[in-house]
């Protein structure tokens, strides 16, 4: 089966969202239906980032800028009304739980880029 770059989106999605939970975030990505554009256009770009063979590093990188475009800041606690987030720091400096999520993005990625048509 062919993926578009949405379907991979809508998958990588989801499963961030339950590495989330086991996790034990305080505040999980809402379900991909519920999320607005702009997350779900940084989610379809990061998809063809790593199509592109991006690093995690990378990945975390372009998804800094995403949010800083979108008048985000780093702050304690991640707080959608005051555009706040803690993981707006450079990739070296997120916890291991963080970087996790960056490799298995793109690892699901490049799985549905590999399998059988």
């Amino acid at each position: 089966m062919t993926f578009t770059d949405e379907q991979a989106a809508r998958l990588v999605h989801e499963a961030n969202r339950a590495l989330q939970y086991q996790q034990g975030d305080p505040a999980p990505s809402q379900p991909w239906e519920s999320e607005s554009d702009h997350i779900r256009a940084v989610a379809v770009d990061g998809v063809r980032r790593a199509l592109a063979g991006e690093t995690p590093e990378q990945h975390h990188e372009a998804w800094c800028e995403f949010k800083r475009a979108a008048g985000w800041t780093w702050g304690p606690e991640k707080n959608e009304r005051l555009k706040t987030h803690p993981c707006l720091v450079p990739y070296d400096q997120l916890p291991r739980e963080q970087q996790v999520k960056d490799t298995v993005f793109l690892a699901i990625v490049r799985a549905l880029k590999e399998a059988p048509q």
